[in-house]
C-alpha cells in the first residue's frame, strides 16, 4: 500500500471536522452524514493498513540531522489505531442522541472529529518529534470538548487541563532535547536510540530526561501527582469524559510512554537502575490511590475517573517492569480497559440523560428501570474488578504474573494489584448492590418507570460489551500478538 495512505486518517476527520464547524446548527441531517461518514472512511483506511500497511514509513519533512515530520505502522501503533477505529464510530452514534440534550452541537462534532484525525496522528507518529507535535495537538483539539459546557466548572477544569498539559509539555520538550543530544536518532526503533559507550555523566543526563519523559507524557496518563485533570474532566458531556478515559487522550499518554521505554530509552538502558525502581514505586503508589479515592467518591463519573487512575497505573505498571511479559500484560489491559471504561462511561451517561442522576446514593433500584444499560455497567464493571471470565481477569492475572517473574519490586506491584482489586470490588459492588438489590423501602422512587435509552445509545453498549466479554473468553489470538509486539518482532 502506498505510504501516502497514512495520511487519510489524520486528514479526513480534520477536514470533516472543519466543515461540521461551518454548518449551520439546525442541519442535524447533513452535520450526521458528514461526521459518521468522515469517521467511518478514516476508519476503514485504519484498518486496510492494518492488514495490508506501506513496509517504509511516510517522511514529510526533514529538519536536518536527527529529526523528522514521519508517519509509519508497526505493531504497536497497530494496537492503538484498531482501538479508535473501532470505538470511535461506536461513540459517534452515542453521541448522536445524547447530545440533543446538551446544545452547542456543530462545535461539539466538530472538535469531536478533529480530535479523531489528531489521534490518529498520535497512534502512527513513527518519531519522537512528530509524537510531540499531535501530542500536543490533541491537548488544543481536546479542550474544547471538555470546556463544552463552558459554565464555571467547566472552565476550571479546562483552565487545569490546559496548565497541567502545558507543564507536561515542557518536560517532555527538555527531554527530547537531551535525547537528541546523546541519542542516535529521533525516530522509533526497537531496543531504543541511546547511543552506546556514554559516560558515566551522560548516562545520569539521560536518566534525568526520562525521569521528565515519565511525568511529562504521563500528564495525560493520568500519573499522580498529576492526575487531578481527570477527575475534574468530569464535567465534559459524557462522550468526551468516554473517550478521554478509553481512547483518546489518557490512552495516548500510556502509548507515549511505551514509546518512550521501548522505542527511545530502550528497556536494557534503564533496567534494574534507580529510575526504574523510582517510577515502579509511582506507579504502585498511583495503583492505591485512584481506587482508595474512588471508593471514597460519590459522585459516578468521578468515582469512575479515579477508577481510571488506578486502572491506567496497571498498565504503566507493567510497562515498567520493562520485560517482554511486563509490556505484553500492559497492552492487553490496555484494550481491556478501554472497552471496559467506555461500557462504564456510557452507562452513567445513560443514567444522567435518562434520569438526570449523578451521584451513586441515587441509583437505588435504576436496575429494574434500566435492565440493559444496568446490564452493560454490571458486566463491565465485574470485569474491572477482575473476576474470572471477564476480559479484566486476563489481563490482571497477566499483570501479576510478569510482576512476580520480574520479582524485586516486582512483588510491590502483586501487592499494589491484590489491594487494589479489593478496593476495586467495594466501589463497584457499591453501585451494582445498590442498582439491582435496594434495601427494602430505599428504592428512589424515580426509577418506578422503564426508562432504558433508544437503540442510538443502547447499541453501542451491546456491542462494546459483547466485544468485551468475547474478549476474555478468547483472548488468545490476541495475546500472541502482544507477545510478538513485546518481542520485537511486530
Amino acid at each position: 500500500m502506498n505510504p501516502y495512505y497514512l495520511l487519510a486518517p489524520v486528514l479526513l476527520p480534520v477536514m470533516t471536522g472543519a466543515a461540521v464547524l461551518g454548518l449551520r446548527p439546525k442541519e442535524r441531517r447533513k452535520r450526521e452524514i458528514l461526521v459518521m461518514g468522515g469517521i467511518l472512511a478514516a476508519s476503514a483506511v485504519i484498518g486496510a493498513l492494518v492488514v495490508n500497511g506501506p513496509k517504509q514509513p511516510l517522511v514529510l519533512y526533514r529538519f536536518g540531522g536527527k529529526m523528522n515530520i514521519s508517519l509509519g505502522l508497526d505493531g504497536l501503533s497497530g494496537v492503538f489505531a484498531c482501538l479508535i477505529a473501532v470505538l470511535w464510530p461506536l461513540t459517534t452514534l452515542y453521541s448522536f442522541e445524547y447530545m440533543k440534550h446538551e446544545g452547542k452541537e456543530n462545535k461539539f462534532f466538530g472538535y469531536f472529529s478533529i480530535t479523531y484525525g489528531v489521534v490518529a496522528g498520535v497512534a502512527l507518529s513513527h518519531s519522537l518529534i512528530t509524537l510531540y507535535f499531535f501530542y500536543e495537538l490533541m491537548t488544543l483539539a481536546t479542550l474544547p470538548l471538555v470546556m463544552h459546557a463552558m459554565d464555571t466548572r467547566a472552565i476550571y477544569a479546562g483552565k487545569k487541563y490546559l496548565l497541567l498539559s502545558m507543564a507536561g509539555a515542557a518536560m517532555v520538550f527538555v527531554s527530547i532535547i537531551s535525547l537528541h543530544e546523546y541519542g542516535t536518532t529521533l525516530d522509533f526503533t526497537w531496543g531504543g536510540v541511546t547511543a552506546q559507550g556514554l559516560s558515566h555523566e551522560e548516562r545520569r543526563h539521560l536518566y534525568g530526561a526520562f525521569i521528565l519523559a515519565f511525568f511529562g507524557f504521563g500528564v495525560k496518563a493520568a500519573v499522580v501527582p498529576f492526575h487531578s485533570w481527570l477527575p475534574a474532566a468530569s464535567v465534559a458531556p459524557t462522550p468526551v469524559s468516554a473517550l478521554l478515559h478509553a481512547v483518546a487522550v489518557v490512552k495516548g499518554g500510556v502509548f507515549a510512554l511505551m514509546r518512550v521505554v521501548y522505542w527511545c530509552f530502550g528497556a536494557e538502558f534503564l533496567i534494574g537502575t534507580k529510575v526504574q525502581a523510582a517510577v515502579l514505586c509511582v506507579c504502585c503508589a498511583a495503583i492505591l490511590y485512584g481506587s482508595l479515592r474512588a471508593l471514597c467518591t460519590q459522585h459516578l463519573k468521578r468515582r469512575l475517573a479515579y477508577s481510571t487512575v488506578s486502572q491506567l497505573s496497571y498498565i504503566l505498571m507493567g510497562v515498567m517492569l520493562m520485560t517482554p511479559a511486563g509490556l505484553a500484560a500492559g497492552l492487553t489491559h490496555m484494550v481491556c480497559h478501554a472497552l471496559m471504561k467506555i461500557t462504564l462511561f456510557f452507562c452513567a451517561g445513560a443514567i444522567l440523560y435518562k434520569g438526570g442522576r449523578e451521584y451513586v446514593y441515587e441509583l437505588r433500584g435504576v436496575g429494574r428501570a434500566m435492565p440493559v444499560t444496568m446490564t452493560c455497567f454490571t458486566l463491565a464493571g465485574l470485569g474491572l474488578v477482575g473476576v474470572p471470565l471477564f476480559a479484566g481477569f486476563v489481563s490482571k492475572f497477566m499483570l501479576g504474573s510478569a510482576a512476580a517473574e520480574a520479582g524485586g519490586l516486582g512483588m510491590l506491584g502483586v501487592v499494589s494489584l491484590i489491594i487494589s482489586a479489593f478496593f476495586t470490588l467495594f466501589y463497584m459492588v457499591l453501585i451494582i448492590g445498590a442498582a439491582w438489590f435496594p434495601a427494602e423501602g430505599r428504592e428512589d422512587p424515580h426509577w418506578n418507570t422503564q426508562c432504558d435509552p433508544n437503540w442510538n445509545m443502547k447499541l453501542p453498549l451491546i456491542a462494546i460489551t459483547a466485544m468485551s466479554m468475547v474478549l476474555g473468553l478468547w483472548s488468545g489470538p490476541l495475546i500472541q500478538v502482544f507477545n510478538r509486539i513485546a518481542a520485537g518482532g511486530l
